[in-house]
């Protein structure tokens, strides 16, 4: 069950990675694209990754009575926050692939 929700939290970060890479290599100025690039991985990698840590901790800290953590409870919110996310992907990003 464990290599199920790990499965499911690296496809919503794969989905995430995936979609910003395309926005931003849509949408920026060829001559400033590699500093969007930058500036968007240090977001999901630096600013990103320190939200969610504290996130994650609220989750297993909100989750834990008495020093005991209920870790079935724990992962099934994070794997519904997974499955939530690459709803959401496909709902929303409607990339229009266009041949030049």
């Amino acid at each position: 069950m464990v290599l199920v929700f790990l499965i499911l939290e690296k496809m919503a970060f794969d989905f995430y990675f995936i979609s910003g890479s395309l926005f931003v290599d849509k949408t920026a100025n060829s001559k400033i694209r590699s500093s969007t690039q930058g500036l968007f991985m240090m977001m999901v990698n630096g600013l990103g990754a320190v939200l969610g840590a504290y996130a994650s901790g609220f989750v297993v800290d909100f989750y834990t009575i008495n020093g005991i953590r209920d870790w079935s409870t724990i992962w099934y919110v994070f794997s519904i926050y997974a499955l939530l996310t690459g709803v959401t992907f496909m709902l929303i990003f409607k990339y229009k692939h266009t041949k030049e």
